[in-house]
C-alpha cells in the first residue's frame, strides 16, 4: 500500500513562531495526493497500476468539486488505473479540518509500484530479521517471491491471449465431452 498526505505550502512567521500556510484549492490537494515525491514509500507510482485508491479530505469543500477531480485524475491517467477492477477509487469528505489548515487530503493506495520497493529491500535483506526471529525461514520469502512472478506471469498470458484462443479452448472442451 501506498500513503500519501499533501505538502503543506508555506512560510516560516517569526512572530508567531509558528507556520503560515497558504490554502490549497481541492484540485491542487488532489494532485499532491498523487504525486510521487509526497508519496510516504520510496517507489514511484507512475512505475506500477493502481489497484484501488481511497482519499480523505477534510475541510469544507465542495463533494461534487472533489469527485470531479478524482474523476479528472482517472480520466487523465487510466493506463496507471486496472480497467478489471470497477469503481476502484473511493473518497470521503469530512467537514472538520485538522487544526491549523483549512483544506488537507490523505490517500492509501493499493499499486503494484510496491513490488520494484520489495524487491530492493529484499535483495537488501531489510527488515527480514525481524521474520526471522519469529521463526520464519529466508527460504519462504524467495518461494513466496517466486511463486509471485509465476502467478504474475500466468496472469499476463491470459491478459495477452486474445478473445478467439479462450473461445476455441471452450469449444474444443465441448467436443470432447460430447464424443
Amino acid at each position: 500500500m501506498l500513503c500519501s498526505k499533501e505538502k503543506r505550502i508555506g512560510k516560516w512567521n517569526n512572530r508567531k513562531t509558528s507556520q503560515q500556510y497558504r490554502a490549497l484549492t481541492v484540485p491542487e490537494l488532489t494532485q499532491q495526493m498523487f504525486d510521487a515525491k509526497n508519496m510516504m514509500a520510496a517507489c514511484d507510482p507512475r512505475h506500477g497500476r493502481f489497484l484501488t485508491v481511497a482519499t480523505m479530505f477534510r475541510g469544507r469543500m465542495s463533494k461534487k468539486e472533489v469527485d470531479e477531480q478524482m474523476l479528472n485524475v482517472q480520466n487523465k491517467n487510466s493506463s496507471y488505473f486496472v480497467e478489471w477492477i470497477p469503481n476502484n477509487v473511493k473518497t470521503a469528505v469530512c467537514d472538520i479540518p485538522p487544526r491549523g489548515l483549512k483544506m488537507a487530503a490523505t490517500f492509501v493506495g493499493n499499486s503494484t509500484a510496491i513490488q520494484e520497493l520489495f524487491t530492493a529491500m529484499f535483495r537488501r535483506k531489510a527488515f527480514l530479521h525481524w521474520y526471522t526471529g519469529e521463526g520464519m525461514d529466508e527460504m519462504e520469502f524467495t518461494e513466496a517471491e517466486s511463486n509471485m512472478n509465476d502467478l504474475v506471469s500466468e496472469y499476463q498470458q491470459y491478459q495477452d491471449a486474445p478473445a478467439e484462443d479462450e473461445y476455441d479452448e471452450d469449444e474444443e472442451e465441448d467436443q470432447e465431452g460430447e464424443e
